[in-house]
């Protein structure tokens, strides 16, 4: 699962969050495996999509993280969770989107599919009402 600002995602869901205000993100990872996961990386990208088929990734001056962009993960055991937390700082108004990548750090050890389908992430990201 994938919380931000406290609100689900999934793909018919965009966030709404105010430009300047920190925005809590949340990756929850749940291992129905019969085996232990990891060690691996899980690292957030966010990118603008322009509709065309382009994706702009080159954000650094609209977005930051506070924090890492990228959580190193030991293990998840079977049947077990792992809740990973962040945040993200947004600059400039728009419509941003979140890609979440897993390295995995010894390639004998298989992640579970269900994590590579994990939903888009959509963020509109509006001027702070006064």
């Amino acid at each position: 699962d994938i919380l931000v600002d406290g609100k689900l995602c999934d793909c018919d869901i965009v966030v709404d969050c105010k430009v300047g205000d920190p925005i809590p993100l949340e990756v929850k990872l749940t291992n129905w495996s019969k085996h232990s996961v990891g060690p691996f990386a899980l690292t957030v990208t966010p990118y603008q999509d322009y509709q065309n088929g382009v994706h702009n990734y080159e954000l650094q001056d609209a977005i930051t993280f506070v924090g890492s962009n990228t959580f190193y993960i030991d293990s998840v055991k079977p049947t077990k969770d792992s809740v990973y937390f962040g945040a993200l700082l947004f600059l400039y108004t728009g419509d941003f989107y979140l890609n979440i990548k897993f390295h995995e750090d010894n390639c004998s050890r298989e992640l579970p599919l269900s994590w590579f389908c994990l939903p888009s992430v959509h963020i509109r990201a509006m001027e702070p009402m006064v």
